[in-house]
């Protein structure tokens, strides 16, 4: 799935990111680690992997959208 960076602390290695309907999710530190990322700015595309759907959706990854 896709979604743009929304905002990122690098302190905690936590943020969010906004679906492509609007809809704002936040990530964890282990989120953003398993995608071997370093930093995020936000207005980056990323792709994230994650389980359950809606309101209950948990990111499990965040790494940068590659073409």
């Amino acid at each position: 799935m896709q979604a743009t960076s929304y905002t990122f602390d690098p302190e905690t290695r936590t943020g969010s990111v906004l679906l492509d309907d609007g809809t704002p999710v936040d990530f964890d530190a282990r989120a953003f680690d398993a995608g071997g990322l370093r930093l995020l700015r936000p207005g980056q595309r990323v792709r994230i992997e994650g389980s359950g759907e809606g309101a209950e959706l948990r990111i499990t990854l965040v790494t940068l959208q590659t073409f």
